[in-house]
């Protein structure tokens, strides 16, 4: 992409992540990058949204975590709020897969022909469940699938989304919510926390609201509702559904006067992030992070079921307090999203500040803490729900652990790396896990049975 056109559409992104925080949704900045303040919330959706990820956001009933969501997915896919509204799936013990994903079509069925009546959950490329966590653990195994790869299945047919983004959104525990599921938490990129926005905030929003009637049009609307009920393929209702995307694109051109992304603009940045080059200090701490959160010395690695003693020499790293053996998922959500961070502050690699910034939101829903870890961090003073405290406490660990060794790993890695050309060099001796990985990755077994 030549760089006057990205720079264009880093501005466009910009505009966009600006008037989603002046005017829609309020809220105080918690994470810095380069100098310059954020809030994480916003930011990570938007992030999120570009990269086509998916993204859990968890708070207090009321305090934006849907709407913002809703109006992310407005903005970046060119879609009326209504239309977004109407494809909304809500999270309670009696939903249906017909409800969620699809149903017969019981004129065609009477004829003796199974065709499938899609949701427009299923067909628009903005997703939002609401309040996942009431959804029964046993119904949110029928979207797996779907949130993993965009591929939607019913009776003996199927979709395969060509673009989309899916957010979720999940109140904190009380007697109507139910625990997500391991493999679908790990499907989620992120997890972010929806604040409030302090008294000042709070009382503007009370007295004015916000301005989001501006992303409505019910005539555009109507058209959506059509087109998406339409018993055509749904590669055709895309293109059509597509084309009143930009017509939408264009009134907010005139109202607010806002520029927006076009598919193709979506497609741009997504490749320009890309190639965006990790360096090779980033390089490095995420393979030492990977290695603290799956090494386990007793058994080879990190597993649910499997407890390690408290006389393992390797009780000061993560691998002893925690649970569960990270999954492959992670490291692709840390990078997409590093790199979309580099991208949109206008960085050509990828570097420590950055990865440092998306890990702990990529982590906090992945990791299961023990329960004596969890009780001795519980009651410190934070700002962050407990998962998320926990995982910026664990990374900040880890990144001490890596600058006092980083030239020492950084040879261990380029050492290993000559020894699988077939250059006769001895592989670095260290005490981190992520020593005693590289050697076994060479075929030694340096587990003392």
């Amino acid at each position: 992409m030549p760089e006057q056109d990205n720079g264009r559409l880093r501005t466009t992104v910009t505009e966009l992540h600006r008037y989603i925080g002046d005017k829609l949704y309020f809220n105080r900045p918690d994470l810095e990058i380069k100098g310059e303040t954020y809030n994480s919330a916003l930011l990570l959706t938007l992030l999120t949204g570009l990269r086509q990820g998916k993204a859990l956001i968890i708070g207090e009933p009321g305090l934006g975590k849907t709407t913002s969501a809703e109006y992310v997915c407005s903005l970046l896919y060119r879609v009326p709020l209504g239309t977004i509204w109407a494809s909304e799936v809500s999270g309670h013990p009696e939903q249906t897969e017909e409800k969620i994903i699809g149903r017969p079509d019981l004129g065609r069925l009477n004829q003796g022909e199974e065709v499938v009546v899609w949701s427009q959950f299923v067909l628009l490329p903005t997703k939002i469940v609401d309040e996942i966590n009431r959804l029964p653990e046993t119904k949110q195994s029928m979207i797996l699938d779907g949130v993993d790869r965009g591929n939607w299945e019913y009776l003996n047919d199927s979709v395969i989304n060509s673009e989309y983004c899916l957010f979720a959104t999940a109140n904190y525990q009380d007697g109507g919510t139910n625990t997500i599921i391991a493999p679908l938490i790990d499907r989620f990129d992120v997890m972010v926390e929806s604040k409030h926005p302090g008294p000042n905030l709070a009382y503007q929003i009370g007295m004015t609201g916000a301005n989001g009637s501006r992303l409505r049009n019910e005539a555009l609307e109507r058209e959506f509702h059509g087109v998406l009920n339409q018993r055509a393929s749904y590669e055709d209702r895309m293109a059509q559904a597509e084309d009143l995307c930009n017509q939408f694109g264009e009134t907010l051109t005139q109202d607010p006067g806002l520029t927006t992304l076009s598919r193709s603009d979506r497609e741009a940045i997504r490749a320009e992030m890309d190639r965006i080059p990790f360096d090779v200090d980033t390089n490095a701490f995420l393979r030492l992070v990977l290695s603290e959160l799956s090494f386990c010395y007793h058994y080879g690695q990190r597993r649910f079921h499997e407890g390690c003693s408290d006389g393992c020499h390797f009780t000061s790293y993560l691998c002893h307090a925690v649970r569960n053996c990270i999954s492959n998922r992670f490291p692709k959500s840390a990078r997409v999203l590093s790199q979309a961070l580099a991208w949109f502050v206008g960085d050509a690699e990828v570097g420590l500040e950055h990865l440092k910034a998306i890990l702990p939101y990529t982590l906090a829903h992945r990791i299961q803490w023990k329960e004596e870890t969890m009780a001795r961090r519980e009651k410190e003073t934070r700002r962050d729900p407990l998962p998320i405290y926990m995982a910026k406490e664990a990374v900040r660990e880890m990144h001490r652990r890596y600058i006092e060794q980083a030239p020492q790993l950084k040879s261990a890695l380029a050492a290993a790396c000559k020894i699988a050309d077939g250059e006769p060099v001895e592989p670095t001796e260290g005490d981190h896990p992520i020593y005693w990985e590289i050697r076994r990755d060479l075929g030694e077994e340096v587990l003392d049975r």
